[in-house]
């Protein structure tokens, strides 16, 4: 890569997946081994079984970056606590996940009922309590949850590790990549890689678990940034004639708060919504839907 423009990487990964927030302990190999059965399951339901092999697979990892040197925790996260939740970015999206959730699961107290009197720091405590029950951040704890807040913090507000990960997730799409396949954070961070690899060769984006068109705190920090159309804002297309861009999101998935990204980024994209049950963000559940499979497959073909 040169500058903006992609002049071919030898590469022989026809599917490039892209990891979401909390994988700084994982690795390539690890995350390619955990995904591509999920991901040839999901081609299996969709009638294209045989179309990749193991091998036609690469991951984009960048979980380490946000892995402090030397750090030796057994479960491999900061012992984060209700305090470390800053003001501004992360407070905002934390209450995002919040209303989400309570909207999705009755067992959730919205965060309108709790007295706005309170302090900050019980405030925050009350949404990690909140979460912390509900169905979908179920046995997840709560320094995971601040960490996860703070990774996808600093990809949207810090230039130089915006830069770094994106770097990562550019470098594995080759000239042999047709299907890029990207969960979570990692939806943004593909899609800012493909829109900065100009001439590129993907065929198929399909971000699964995506939180892109988050209002103000995603969508309007994104790199390009949003063009004016009319009334709204439209975001830049990730690719040329040839790109097929297919979102799918869970019906109880937080993350993906905002399940149609058509309005946007356009009617070309196509969205789609799964039941993913009790694990609504996870990126097997996904993946071995059979809509996820036929996006995946038309790619390949």
């Amino acid at each position: 890569m040169i500058g903006s423009v992609w002049v071919g990487v030898s590469s022989v990964a026809r599917v490039v997946c892209v990891h979401g927030i909390g994988k700084q302990v994982q690795g390539e190999d690890r995350l390619r081994a955990e995904w591509w059965p999920a991901l040839s399951d999901g081609l299996r339901r969709a009638g294209a079984d045989g179309l990749v092999t193991e091998s036609d697979v690469a991951v984009g990892f960048y979980g380490d970056l946000f892995r402090p040197a030397g750090q030796m925790l057994s479960a491999g996260e900061l012992p984060f606590t209700a305090q470390d939740v800053e003001a501004g970015f992360e407070q905002d999206l934390l209450a995002e996940w919040w209303r989400e959730a309570a909207r999705t699961d009755p067992g959730v107290v919205p965060p309108d009922s709790v007295d706005t009197l309170l302090a900050t720091p019980r405030w925050v405590q009350s949404g990690l309590r909140a979460l912390s029950g509900s169905r979908f951040f179920a046995n997840v704890a709560l320094r995971a949850v601040v960490s996860d807040l703070k990774q996808v913090r600093a990809y949207l507000t810090d230039e130089p590790t915006r830069a770094q990960v994106r770097s990562r997730v550019a470098s594995a799409i080759g000239e042999e990549t047709r299907v890029v396949v990207a969960h979570s954070l990692g939806s943004v961070v593909a899609y800012e890689a493909l829109c900065a690899l100009k001439g590129h060769g993907v065929r198929a984006l399909v971000t699964i678990g995506s939180p892109l068109g988050i209002p103000n705190l995603v969508f309007d920090r994104l790199q390009p940034t949003p063009t004016e159309a009319g009334k709204k804002k439209l975001g830049v297309w990730p690719g040329g004639e040839q790109l097929i861009w297919t979102n799918l999101a869970g019906t109880g998935d937080v993350v993906a708060l905002v399940k149609d990204l058509r309005p946007a980024f356009g009617d070309r994209l196509r969205s789609g919504v799964l039941s993913n049950g009790t694990h609504a963000h996870d990126a097997a559940s996904y993946l071995t839907d059979g809509l996820c499979g036929r996006a995946i497959a038309e790619g390949l073909v």
